[in-house]
């Protein structure tokens, strides 16, 4: 999957306020002829969207795509390499010796860059703090868009983000958009760095997930934002379970 230069991807496989709201416009599509399955998720940072279309996609056997951790990955490779994110030529020339692959390593999915496993090293406070002015980044958001697509070609998918259904996969089969007060979002992102090891409090990180979703949602291509027909889910009370089977629900119904 040549984009430029040698920039390309791999995938290898081994086989009581809570509440949901469902769209008004609906997917307008064969149920009979549907043979591959493409479902977006989209929402704010820290309300569980990746753990969520990861238990969804092993539910159902299908491909699970993690973009967020192809833009980190991006912006550790900026940022090991001193590149300034504001100088549009040297991105473009930084993005043309990156390649990323995905590989399921004791059947979690680990992300490589340039041939090495990255996962723990995207998780951290500095890549939380340049990941959303990273991500911004026309350049940058063309080349993961036209990843993304090729990735999901011929295969059914569940991809998290912030704009998959309304950019990546603006024809997504199902479509949801995920929402939670901020606090119980720093809360859950304050204990994921904590038990990572990570020295952090939650003002800084409340300070962060504010700051990011005024990047996100404020930015001009891309922004953060729910599509007119996806699934509005707020999940501020809903446990882990409760989130898995409502989504299970909504596509036991798409494809019955």
């Amino acid at each position: 999957m040549i984009i430029s230069k040698s920039f390309f991807i791999y995938f290898y496989f081994v086989s009581d306020s809570s509440y949901i709201r469902l769209p008004l416009v609906k997917n307008n599509f064969s149920m009979s002829a549907l043979k591959t399955v493409t479902i977006a998720i989209d929402g704010y940072s820290s309300t569980g969207k990746s753990t969520l279309a990861k238990a969804l996609a092993e539910h159902f056997g299908y491909v699970y795509i993690d973009t967020g951790a192809m833009y980190r990955a991006v912006s550790l490779y900026f940022l090991k390499m001193n590149i300034d994110i504001h100088d549009q030529k040297a991105v473009e020339r930084a993005l043309d010796d990156i390649s990323l692959e995905f590989k399921y390593v004791e059947d979690k999915q680990i992300i490589h860059l340039n041939d090495e496993p990255v996962e723990k090293f995207i998780r951290t406070k500095k890549i939380n703090n340049i990941v959303s002015p990273v991500a911004k980044i026309s350049a940058v958001r063309k080349k993961m868009v036209a990843l993304q697509r090729l990735m999901s070609e011929g295969k059914s998918v569940v991809m998290d983000g912030r704009d998959i259904g309304t950019v990546v996969f603006p024809h997504a089969d199902l479509k949801f958009f995920m929402t939670s007060d901020l606090a119980v979002r720093v809360k859950r992102r304050y204990d994921e760095l904590e038990s990572k090891g990570h020295d952090t409090t939650l003002r800084e990180v409340e300070k962060n997930l504010l700051e990011r979703d005024r990047i996100d949602s404020t930015r001009a291509d891309s922004p953060l934002k729910q599509a007119k027909d996806a699934i509005l889910i707020d999940n501020t009370r809903l446990t882990r379970s409760d989130q898995l089977q409502l989504l299970i629900k909504q596509v036991d119904e798409l494809i019955a």
